[in-house]
């Protein structure tokens, strides 16, 4: 069997997420484009989990959108405020962090729910303010 070596992710905005690290539970972060491109990343992350971690979001965002459009019979897109992810293994959390941009957070399942989407929605008007050139939190 060949072990392949971890490599590291760009972390061009991954400025934003070490913050979200200081929360007790918290164990990755990564910052996306709506078509899965990985944008940053804690470094926890290789790039191989992150690029995958990325596309599903992704997916799953698009999903969730698709899911409650279709239920609500609406012919657009609705604004999505945020996903979660309840397992067994933790917990997911997806929120639309500017134009086109979504922040995924990791944390285990002792994680304090509130207390992470507050520390993300802080950390996408950081991102907003800094980087963006739309609003924070602009159509998810």
């Amino acid at each position: 069997m060949t072990v392949v070596p971890k490599r590291p992710l760009l972390r061009d905005m991954s400025w934003v997420l070490t913050p979200l690290l200081e929360v007790p539970g918290v164990v990755h972060a990564l910052v996306l484009s709506g078509d899965g491109m990985i944008q940053g990343a804690t470094q926890s992350l290789t790039r191989e989990a992150g690029e995958g971690a990325s596309a599903m979001a992704s997916a799953v965002q698009g999903a969730c959108k698709e899911l409650v459009r279709k239920l609500a019979g609406q012919e657009e897109s609705p604004l999505l405020h945020q996903v979660v992810v309840s397992t067994n293994y933790g917990f997911a959390f997806l929120i639309p962090a500017g134009d086109n941009t979504v922040m995924a957070v990791y944390a285990q399942p002792t994680v304090d729910m509130g207390v992470i989407a507050h520390a993300m929605q802080v950390q996408v008007s950081k991102l907003g303010d800094k980087v963006m050139n739309s609003p924070a939190r602009a159509r998810g």
